[in-house]
């Protein structure tokens, strides 16, 4: 790819990390070099995680949580470790010269709870090599990184089965 962009998949609908993976599948199927990365989920916990590894060669998600959104309680030590180093894994991917498109999702989960703190993640978009793809996704994406990407969409939430109170379902939402 010769110019590459900063997407941004936000709001409090659902498809987020849905719009994010099939970008990732759309560009593994012509041929380019893809990397995914998942703050807070846990490895082999996510539907797409098993259906990459059925690919050929496979296509490898790098989990990077305990499995749990952290709401209303504060982060353990281990998220804290996860988030940390998975960081310092993606800049590495970023800079590394050698793939296509970089996806974190929920990077604005891990900004927003204070795990990761946002002006390192300016620093290292503002610095994003020209030719690489990088898709960011999240509930409340902060407006800094809005400000910065190149395309934004925003999942709203008109209406969902969680409202009902249907729990989460495996290969739908996760």
């Amino acid at each position: 790819m010769q110019s590459g962009t900063i997407q941004v998949y936000t709001g409090d609908g659902k498809g987020k990390t849905t719009a994010a993976i099939g970008l990732a599948v759309r560009a593994y199927g012509r041929g380019l070099k893809v990397k995914v990365f998942q703050f807070l989920k846990a490895p082999g916990g996510s539907g797409e995680h098993w259906a990459f590894l059925s690919f050929n060669p496979p296509l490898h998600i790098y989990p990077l949580g305990i499995g749990e959104f952290i709401q209303n309680r504060p982060p353990s030590s281990k998220e804290i470790v996860l988030t940390t180093e998975g960081w310092k894994q993606i800049e590495k991917a970023i800079f590394s010269n050698t793939l296509d498109i970089v996806i974190v999702d929920e990077l604005s989960h891990v900004i927003n709870q204070k795990l990761l703190p946002l002006e390192k993640v300016l620093t290292v978009l503002k610095q994003k090599p020209a030719r690489l793809e990088l898709v960011l996704t999240g509930c409340d994406m902060p407006g800094e990184i809005i400000d910065l990407a190149d395309l934004v969409t925003e999942m709203k939430l008109v209406k969902h089965p969680y409202q009902k109170g249907l729990p989460a379902r495996e290969g739908i939402e996760y």
